[in-house]
C-alpha cells in the first residue's frame, strides 16, 4: 500500500538575505508536510523565521538579494521553480494568506468590495456584476453584518475585528487548498481573537481546506492545531502532534513557551516565567546550540554541538534538536509541572549553572 502525497511539503528550506550588516539566515533547513483538511501551527518568538517560510511558499521574498534553497512541493510541483507568472496563477488562488496587519495589507483608497472583487477577477473569467456578488457573499460567510452595505465601505470604516474578517473573506475568495493565517489575532482583544479562531475552524471544516497558523503563542493553537513546529532561530526546534507539544514537550525553548502562557488553573498569585535573554543576531548566530545563551539547562559542550532534528523514543512523529538526554528531558518536564525551583532543575540537568 502506497502512502498518499502530502498536499504541501516543505523540504530542507533555507532563505538569506544579503544585506549592508551581513548575511541574514532568515530560515535555515526547515521541514514538513501538510495534508488536506489538516492545520500546522508554526510557533515562535518574533525574528524566529515563521512568516518568512511561508512568504517563500508564495513567491514573496524573491529579489536579487536573497537566496532561497530546498524545495516546497505542491500538488507535485516544486514552487521554487515556478516562474513569477506561473506563481501569480497560484497565489490568491490555491493557496491564500491572510497578512499580519489587516489594516496595511488592505488599500486605504478601495472600499473593501472593490478589493474583494479583484481577489476573484485576477483568477476566475467572470463579470464584475458577478465578482461583486462573491464579494457580498464572502463578507457574509466572514460574519460581516449587513454585507449589502459594508461592501461599499473604506477599510478604515471597520473595526478591527472586521478587518480580520474581510481579510479571511478575501483569502477565501476563491477556495483556496491552502490558507496560511500569519498572526490571525494579533491586535484583537481576547473575546474577538475566540471569535476569529472558531471562524477559521468552521470555514476550514467547510470548505476542506489545510491551514497554517503562524503565531507566537502557543495558547492560539492549542484547540485548532493538529501538528505544530516550533521554530528558533530559522530553524525548527521541536516538531510532534499538538497534543503531544502541551503534554510531553522535549525542548527547553517549547517549556518556555508554555510557562509564559497563563493558566485558568493556576493561582492568581503565581507569575509567569519569562524566557530569559533575547532572539540570537541571524547574521551571527550563536556558535552550538543556538538556543544555549538563554538555555537554563546548559552544559559546556552545548556550546560546541550543534543539534538537529531527532526523532524522540517512543514517540512516533515526535522530533527534537536538543543535547540533553531524553531521560533528563523528562524529569525537567516533570520537574517544572511539580513547580520545582530553579537551582531543583538545574540539578536535575546534571548543571549548577542557571540562566545565560
Amino acid at each position: 500500500m502506497t502512502l498518499a502525497t502530502p498536499l504541501l511539503s516543505v523540504e530542507n528550506l533555507r532563505v538569506s538575505f544579503a544585506t549592508d550588516d551581513g548575511v541574514v539566515h532568515a530560515v535555515d533547513g526547515i521541514s514538513y508536510q501538510l495534508d488536506a483538511g489538516e492545520t500546522l501551527g508554526i510557533v515562535g518568538e518574533s525574528g524566529s523565521g515563521k512568516s518568512v517560510s511561508s512568504l517563500t511558499t508564495l513567491g514573496l521574498t524573491r529579489a536579487p538579494n536573497t537566496t532561497i534553497e530546498g524545495r516546497i512541493l505542491f500538488g507535485g510541483r516544486d514552487l521554487l521553480a515556478l516562474s513569477d507568472d506561473e506563481l501569480r496563477r497560484i497565489r490568491g488562488n490555491e493557496i491564500a494568506m491572510i497578512f499580519q496587519d489587516p489594516l496595511s495589507a488592505m488599500h486605504p483608497f478601495y472600499r473593501v468590495g472593490h478589493q474583494l472583487a479583484e481577489a476573484v477577477l485576477v483568477h476566475r473569467d467572470v463579470s464584475k456584476a458577478a465578482a461583486r456578488d462573491r464579494a457580498i457573499d464572502l463578507l457574509e460567510l466572514v460574519g460581516i453584518p449587513d454585507p449589502h452595505r459594508r461592501v461599499d465601505a473604506y477599510p478604515h470604516e471597520f473595526s478591527g475585528g472586521m478587518r480580520q474578517r474581510a481579510m479571511i473573506a478575501m483569502a477565501l475568495a476563491n477556495e483556496p487548498k491552502v490558507l496560511i493565517a500569519d498572526e490571525p489575532t494579533t491586535a484583537l482583544d481576547v473575546t474577538v481573537q475566540a471569535q476569529i479562531l472558531a471562524l477559521l475552524e468552521g470555514l476550514q471544516e467547510r470548505l476542506g481546506m489545510a491551514v497554517i497558523i503562524i503565531t507566537h503563542d502557543l495558547g492560539v493553537v492549542a484547540e485548532m492545531a493538529d501538528q505544530i513546529a516550533v521554530m528558533y532561530a530559522g530553524r525548527i526546534v521541536e516538531h510532534a502532534r499538538a497534543e503531544r507539544i502541551f503534554s510531553l514537550p522535549q525542548h527547553p525553548y517549547t517549556w518556555g513557551l508554555l510557562k509564559s502562557i497563563p493558566r485558568l488553573d493556576s493561582p492568581r498569585s503565581e507569575e509567569l516565567v519569562p524566557i530569559s535573554g533575547r532572539p540570537p543576531s541571524l547574521i551571527k548566530r550563536p556558535s552550538g546550540c543556538h538556543f544555549h545563551p538563554r538555555c537554563p539547562y546548559v552544559q559546556d559542550s552545548h556550546k560546541r554541538i550543534d543539534p538537529r532534528l531527532a526523532g524522540v523514543p517512543g514517540e512516533p512523529g515526535h522530533e527534537v534538536a536538543c543535547l540533553l538526554p531524553p531521560e533528563v528531558r523528562l524529569r525537567i518536564w516533570e520537574g517544572l509541572k511539580a513547580g520545582k525551583t530553579s537551582d531543583e532543575l538545574a540539578a536535575l540537568a546534571g548543571s549548577a549553572a542557571v540562566g545565560p
